[in-house]
């Protein structure tokens, strides 16, 4: 198993929680759901979109922000932002990094951007707002994979 994370913070919509879920199921990565989410934790909300890869993946809920910053074991934490500067692939990806996505809605708060280690983008073609977060996330953990050889 690689040591990256993907981390999703107060997530919105249950689909793609599910989505993420394959997804770090298929490139047996670590998920991090940190709470409260956007709807009720049910796990057959995910059967869909998560189908049966939900038993596949390494996944830990964490209270609050605040736990999750005290749980994350010094581990490096790179949030994927519209708000960035630094493309997603001119930085170096270390094992056992993680990777961090905010609510579909709203993205994360001021305090959640300054207590990250980096702040990365995926480039838009004429200033498109964003990607959906499943999609990006596969983007950046697909480079982070490739740098790190796994």
């Amino acid at each position: 198993m690689s040591n990256l994370h993907l981390a999703f913070y107060q997530p919105d919509i249950p689909q793609n929680v599910g989505a993420a879920m394959r997804l770090c199921a298929c490139l047996d990565i670590n998920m991090d759901i940190i709470e409260p989410c956007g709807f009720a934790w049910k796990d057959n909300e995910f059967k869909r979109s998560g189908m049966d890869y939900r038993e596949h993946v390494a996944l830990k809920k964490h209270l609050s922000w605040e736990r999750y910053l005290k749980e994350k074991d010094g581990k490096r934490l790179i949030l994927l932002t519209t708000k960035a500067s630094i493309p997603y692939t001119d930085i170096d990806y270390q094992d056992g990094d993680i990777l961090l996505l905010g609510r579909e809605s709203a993205g994360v708060p001021d305090d959640v951007h300054v207590s990250v280690d980096k702040r990365i983008l995926i480039p838009m073609y004429h200033e498109m707002r964003s990607l959906n977060v499943i999609n990006a996330a596969a983007m950046v953990l697909g480079e982070a994979l490739r740098q790190i050889g796994k």
